[in-house]
């Protein structure tokens, strides 16, 4: 199934759960309202889901003046996958963590913590990039940034709908309906946003390794995000929870367990399935690495106002 059948599919439901909430909040034309709303932000999303992610998380592009080492290795690794080479934009948080975003590989951009520089090794960066070129090349990051924008929107439906729920008598809508509307509509959201993320984050791994050369550093990588998300808050991630699943890892403080409510596979499943592509590679010549730069990559991004 080609990414724009996805693609559409995918909308298609969103734009349903949101004529649904529309319904719950003021009957047929409620609905009618809600369906022209949605179908204006597909459009929009489409075109735009980037920049408004990206806004969300107070995302400031960089050059090669900013972060030579990040900008040379990401040119390395966008050469290897055969994409172009993306933006890049480097969010101040202190958890380590990264995400893409795009309509397609040729306007797509890679955004990073400040933490991920910082914390993180060469070779671990690397295969946190090369995760994210992945999801680029394999068309991912139009998918899981325009559910972001519109998970988004139906959380926001839902809450306005039920504080501000107009009209008296029959007109008005009923009070465990809106509640009931308040939980479900956001929870099916994050239901779409699950059954497309998880099943992406191990192909977008095994991709990566190969466009890095050695799965070992993402591996590393992994659990070492994992660790530190757990005791470092993502400011951002946590006012945008719906963006949760764009993250190379749970940006969240909560539900890290690999079960229903997940937006990730659980880090030890995705380590075990590098480990094992690791060993593989064992038998045969893996590809050559990118050019060797310094131990870490981090230290020369300026901060703003700087």
């Amino acid at each position: 199934m080609s990414g724009y059948v996805k693609t559409a599919i995918l909308l298609a439901g969103l734009t349903a759960l949101f004529g649904v909430a529309g319904l719950a909040i003021g009957g047929e034309q409620g609905m009618i309202i809600a369906l022209v709303v949605a179908g204006g932000m597909n459009i929009f999303a489409y075109w735009n889901s980037d920049k408004i992610v990206l806004r969300m998380h107070n995302a400031r592009q960089i050059g090669p003046q900013d972060a030579p080492r990040l900008f040379a290795m990401t040119e390395a690794l966008s050469q290897r996958a055969g994409i172009p080479m993306p933006k890049l934009y480097v969010i101040e948080e202190d958890q380590p963590n990264a995400f893409a975003t795009g309509r397609n590989p040729q306007n797509a951009a890679v955004a990073v913590n400040t933490g991920l520089l910082t914390r993180l090794s060469e070779e671990e960066v690397a295969g946190v990039v090369a995760h994210e070129l992945a999801h680029i090349r394999n068309r991912d990051t139009l998918i899981m940034t325009v559910t972001a924008t519109i998970a988004g929107a139906i959380s926001m439906l839902a809450q306005f709908g039920f504080f501000f729920r107009g009209g008296s008598g029959e007109n008005r809508p009923n009070p465990i309906v809106m509640l009931a509307m308040l939980i479900i509509a956001p929870m099916a959201a994050m239901i779409v946003q699950m059954a497309i993320s998880r099943s992406r984050e191990y192909e977008a791994d095994k991709i990566g390794a190969q466009i890095a050369g050695d799965p070992r550093g993402l591996a590393s990588a992994l659990l070492s995000l994992q660790n530190y998300a757990k005791r470092i808050e993502n400011h951002h991630a946590e006012a945008n929870p719906a963006t949760a699943h764009l993250w190379i890892v749970n940006p969240l403080s909560g539900a890290r367990m690999d079960n229903l409510f997940s937006t990730h596979p659980a880090t030890e499943n995705r380590v075990a399935a590098l480990e094992k592509l690791a060993l593989e590679w064992g038998t045969m010549a893996p590809p050559a690495p990118p050019p060797a730069t310094a131990r870490r990559v981090g230290g020369s991004v300026p901060r703003s106002g700087a």
